[in-house]
This record gives C-alpha cells, structure tokens and sequence, in this order.
C-alpha cells in the first residue's frame, strides 16, 4: 500500500504559509486516524493536525521553526507500519521532493549557452543548508519574477537562511538590484503592454490577487527623534495592516448611523436569565444582534455579497464574522450558517469562538468564509466606531456602546410628548458603494432597528 502523505493545511484564506511549531509524534511512532501529530502556527492561528490515516511515522521532510507554503508535504505515514526511512530526518537533511518548476531546471540546465553566466545555469546545491536556501515558495518565486530580481541576491531570514516573502518584499521595497535578463528573453516592445494588463494566474492565493491587481502595500517611512522607541512589527500586526490598506484602497467606503432602543431586550434577557443560567449559556446583547443580521441578510442580499472582477457573487451562506480584540491584536472567527442556530446557539458559539481565539485554539476552516461581519467597539465604551469592510465582502456592522440615555417618546394613545429614560445604542454600517447604495444601507438598519426594538419572544 503507498504511503499518506501529510500536506500542510490551507490555514485561512490570506494566508499561503505555515510553521511547524512543534512535532508531537516521532519518527516510528504508531499514530491513529485524527492523532494530533504535529502543531502549526501562522499569523492568526495555532492548530493540531491529526494523521489523515492509522499506521507508523516513517518520515518527517519539515522540522520545527521551519515555514513552508500551504500543500507542501511535512510527512509521510505507512498504513502497514513499515520501518522509518533511514535518511529521513526532516526539515532540511531531508528536504521534500521540488515543486515541478524547480524539477525542470536541472533538466533545462545543460542546454543553456556556455558563455551563460552562473544565475542562468545553476548549479545543484551541495549542503542541506544551501538545498533550502534555493528552495523559496512559489509566491516567492513568483514576486520574484515579476520584478526582476534574482533571488540569490537577496539575503534570507528563514530557516537555513531561507528567503521569505517577507524577506523579497522588503527587498523590491529598499531598491534592491534587478536581475537583468537575457537578451534572448527580452519581451518584443509592442508585447509589453499586453503583458503588464494580463489578468494574474487563477491559481494565486487571494491576498496575492489583490496585490497583482491593486500593487504592493507599501507603508511610508519616517524620521526616528532621539526619545522613540522603534519595533518592527509582529506578523498579525503587519498582515492586519496589510489587509486594511488594500480594503481602503479597493472598497469605496460609505457609512450609515442610526440608533437602537435595547429595552425589549433588556426584558427579555431579564425574563430568561434563570434559564439560560440553568442551561449554561450566556446571551450578550452581541448574540441578539448577530442572531437579528442573520435573520434580514437574506432580505438584502446585496449586503451579503461581494465584487468579483465586473461580477457579483451573491453568498448562498450567512456567514458572521465576529471580530474579537486579542489585546493587542485583532481576528474574526466566523459563525458559518448563523441563519440555522437559536439565539442561544448563537450566544454560546460567540463566546466559544471568542475564548479559543484568545488561546489561539481556532480551527483554520473558523477563521475564513465570512460573508458579513460584526465589530463590536462599544464593549469599551466607545460611542459609534467607522470600522473597515473586510476584503471579499460588502459591509460591516459596528455596534456602539449600549447606554441609558435620556430621550422623547410620543405616547401611541394620546399623542402626547413624555421624557423617558431608556438604554440605546448607536449602530454604523460600512458598506462598499459599488455594490451597496445609500438607500440599501439606509433599508437594512431601519430592518435591523425594528427586529431589535421588537425581538420576538421565541427567538
């Protein structure tokens, strides 16, 4: 029987990379089917991965502290418990087989021209150490390519001197040295045009197909006085700048106020406290809200959509992303068909997902497919927030702080003024205008408004 190949996981739709943080089984060890054997850490989540089949470790290509693209593969498992390699050693002592681009080349290598110079004729590697160095992800290769520059020149920070993503942009971004290509290679003028306005390869990761269409996030740099402190960032703090900027950059973004009486929640939630004590769950008012947008997304589904190219994809599914503050730090678990559950589904899954994210317990599949989100600036106690519409979908919602407020109410009987005093919030909602008119904004929170302000008793 041929051996299981274990493959780094996708980990999140932004993400093309992962790290093996730690190995939890050993070369020989018997593994069961959904053992966790390995752990892996990317930007935003840590995770387990289990053994996809039953039988013995016999060969580990990755190590620990290593980063590789998505899909490479970290292991190898014999379902008939065979003996582990003799070589196999993992990480670079036992580098995984090439990507076939990187096969070609030793084939391609002796028909280059004598008088080629060593960047056009490379030479195959002796040590592990230089096997891994020349062995950069596709992405890599690929921004590499696109500007021109010959990736040996460019000094890597990853395992063995390996060179990163991370590593080729800072390096374009500094003004590093072009590789000048061949003048056999060299584009005829008039193909030029053509070839700059080609749409980018379907297969690229999504972040990488904003950037071919949108460029580079490239931040502007300032003097340093002598009292600063200077830090570089941390990869959720860099990949979350990154995603910000390209949203800004991409979204025309518009947002819509309107305030929200909470006291039919308030009973509610005072009515039913005892039970949901009984029951162990908790219901947030944020578990009312996100239950109500799950209800009337269906009724606007252009909010529920996002911009493809010159298409719009209407989501089948309501997917809620919740944000939840990391402290420091920012990520959006995502409630996937947040129409099917109860409200007090909802209000358990919010604090489930919120309290692994806080441990870095997500699973990758809990951290992508938003069609909707949700932020939550008001738990401390800020009055209104203008969040950012997350890339690949058409708008956000931001919830206020809930507070008594003194306000005028007409009575329904005589028609007479009263002053009141009564808990309310202020709700916003970003939307892209290309997708989400003024008057589509405008139906929804006023939709949003009366579920809230008249919950049904049966939610």
């Amino acid at each position: 029987m041929a051996r299981i190949e274990v493959p780094m996981p996708q980990m999140g739709e932004s993400i093309a990379e992962g790290t093996v943080s730690k190995w939890l089984k050993s070369l020989g060890d018997a593994v069961e089917r959904d053992e966790p054997i390995l752990e892996i850490s990317t930007d935003k989540v840590d995770a387990e991965i289990p053994a996809p089949a039953s039988g013995t470790l016999v060969a580990i290509q990755v190590q620990e502290g290593e980063t590789v693209e998505v899909g490479t593969i970290v292991a190898f498992i014999d379902p008939e418990g065979g003996a582990p390699d003799a070589s196999a050693g993992g990480g670079a002592e036992s580098a995984p087989a090439p990507a076939p681009a990187e096969a070609a080349a030793p084939a391609e290598a002796p028909a280059a021209a004598p008088a080629a110079s060593s960047d056009d004729a490379p030479v195959e590697p002796d040590s592990a150490e230089d096997r891994l160095r020349t062995r950069s992800t596709p992405v890599v290769r690929r921004i590499a390519e696109e500007h021109g520059v010959d990736i040996a020149q460019v000094s890597g920070t990853g395992h063995a001197g390996r060179v990163t993503k991370q590593d080729i942009l800072d390096f374009i971004e500094s003004g590093g040295p072009a590789r000048t290509p061949a003048p056999a290679a060299a584009p005829a003028p008039k193909a030029a045009p053509a070839a700059a306005s080609a749409p980018p390869a379907p297969s690229m990761e999504p972040s990488e197909l904003w950037k071919a269409f949108y460029g580079q996030v490239q931040h502007p740099e300032f003097p340093v006085r002598e009292a600063d402190r200077v830090e570089p960032m941390d990869k959720i703090r860099r990949l979350t700048a990154e995603h910000m900027v390209l949203a800004k950059r991409v979204a025309p973004h518009v947002h819509s106020v309107i305030e929200i009486d909470f006291t039919a929640i308030d009973r509610i939630r005072a009515a039913n406290k005892a039970r949901w004590k009984e029951q162990g769950a908790r219901v947030s008012y944020t578990a009312f809200v996100a239950w109500a947008c799950s209800r009337i997304l269906r009724e606007f589904p252009m909010v529920n959509a996002t911009v493809s190219g010159n298409n719009i994809i209407y989501r089948g599914n309501i997917n809620l992303g919740m944000a939840v503050d990391l402290n420091p730090g920012l990520i959006v678990p995502v409630i996937h068909d947040a129409d099917d559950l109860s409200l007090v589904g909802i209000g358990r899954k919010i604090i489930d997902l919120a309290d692994r994210a806080r441990n870095r317990k997500l699973q990758p599949s809990e951290i992508q497919g938003a069609t909707f989100s949700i932020t939550n600036p008001g738990v401390l106690g800020t009055m209104v927030g203008m969040p950012v519409i997350p890339k690949g979908t058409s708008a956000i919602l931001g919830t206020g702080a809930i507070e008594k407020r003194v306000v005028v109410l007409e009575d329904e009987a005589t028609g007479s003024d009263t002053i009141a005093v009564r808990k309310r919030s202020l709700f916003s909602i970003g939307y892209d205008h290309r997708l989400v008119d003024g008057a589509d904004s405008a139906r929804f929170l006023a939709r949003l408004k009366d579920v809230l302000e008249h919950f049904p008793e049966d939610a």
